[in-house]
C-alpha cells in the first residue's frame, strides 16, 4: 500500500490490530516534531491529517477541528498537557539523539536520558500537545554492569 496516494477508504480498511490516533492543535507542527526527534517519517501530511510511519508503526494525527462532532473533543483540555498520564515508547529511538533534539524542535527534556534497571537507556520528553514520548534502547553490555 502506497501511504501517500491510499484513500482514506482504503487505509481504514486496511487498519488491523492496535491503531494511535492522537488529536493534535497543529497536525504540521506535530509531524515536523516527530519526524526530527524520532526519524518518524510523515505521509499524507495535510492541516488536517497525517500517518506517521515508525519502524513499521503507524500513528495518526488528528487535527482538533476533524473531530468536531465527536464527543471526545470535549474532553481534551485547551491547556496542555493533553496526555497526562500516558507514556508513548519508542524502543528503537536513541535517547541521547532525541534528547539533545527535543528543545530546538519545540518540546521539552522531562526526564533526561538514564540507564535503567528495566535494560533500557531512555529518556522522555513533552511535545507541545503534553504527549510524553518516550525513546528508549537496549543497554549495552558496559551500561547494565553500572546499574
Amino acid at each position: 500500500m502506497n501511504l501517500e496516494t491510499v484513500s482514506p477508504a482504503q487505509f481504514g480498511a486496511s487498519l488491523r490490530g492496535f491503531g494511535l490516533n492522537l488529536l493534535v492543535r497543529d497536525v504540521s507542527a506535530e509531524a515536523a516534531f516527530l519526524a526530527e526527534v524520532f526519524g518518524m517519517v510523515p505521509h499524507r501530511l495535510s492541516e488536517d491529517f497525517a500517518i506517521m510511519e515508525y519502524h513499521g508503526h503507524l500513528i495518526q494525527l488528528h487535527a482538533d477541528h476533524t473531530y468536531g462532532a465527536h464527543p471526545l473533543l470535549g474532553l481534551v483540555p485547551e491547556s496542555p498537557p493533553r496526555g497526562a498520564g500516558a507514556s508513548l515508547h519508542l524502543f528503537d529511538s536513541d535517547p541521547d539523539r532525541a534528547a539533545a533534539l527535543a528543545e530546538g524542535a519545540g518540546g521539552h527534556v522531562l526526564q533526561a536520558p538514564a540507564n535503567k534497571p528495566h535494560g533500557l537507556r531512555e529518556t522522555c520528553i513533552l511535545c507541545k500537545n503534553g504527549y510524553a514520548w518516550a525513546a528508549s534502547r537496549p543497554l549495552t553490555d558496559d551500561e547494565r554492569k553500572d546499574i
